[in-house]
């Protein structure tokens, strides 16, 4: 018998042996993933209301906690409404009010405006509609 015959079984076995315990992952003993036992909250027991004739709620009517979106934003974002600076209430009544009929003067023709150029006089000078009578240019 060859000497590498006397130790094949040998070898095998702490191959075998090698891959195995390969198998049982590589972080270690003690480097698992364990929960945080700082992040654990007790939860406040549970508490029955004192007061049980609450009058249900009508089908339809609003929710009385509810108002509108607007002020639920502003609720969440900031707090509630808050007070105006001296800065910005003084540049309010600085500008003044504009006249209701504003928008509508705004594309009015005899309105006066500053010239922007060329491609801003051609976009206010074209032709209303969806476009239908564009046209595009490939060059060559």
């Amino acid at each position: 018998m060859t000497k590498f015959a006397r130790f094949a079984p040998r070898i095998a076995i702490l191959a075998g042996l090698g891959a195995m315990t390969a198998a049982c992952g590589g972080s270690g003993l003690f480097n698992r993933d364990r929960p945080d036992e700082f992040a654990v909250q007790r939860q406040a027991p549970l508490v029955v209301p004192p007061d049980f004739n609450l009058v249900p709620p009508q089908p339809g009517a609003p929710r009385p906690a509810e108002g509108s979106a607007a002020t639920q934003t502003l609720e969440a974002l900031f707090g509630g409404p808050q007070a105006r600076s001296s800065v910005e209430t003084s540049l309010l009544e600085r500008a003044g009010s504009a006249a209701p009929g504003i928008r509508s003067a705004v594309g009015d023709p005899n309105t006066a405006t500053v010239a922007k150029g060329t491609v801003t006089r051609d976009i206010i000078a074209a032709p209303e509609g969806d476009g239908a009578s564009a046209s595009a240019v490939i060059p060559g």
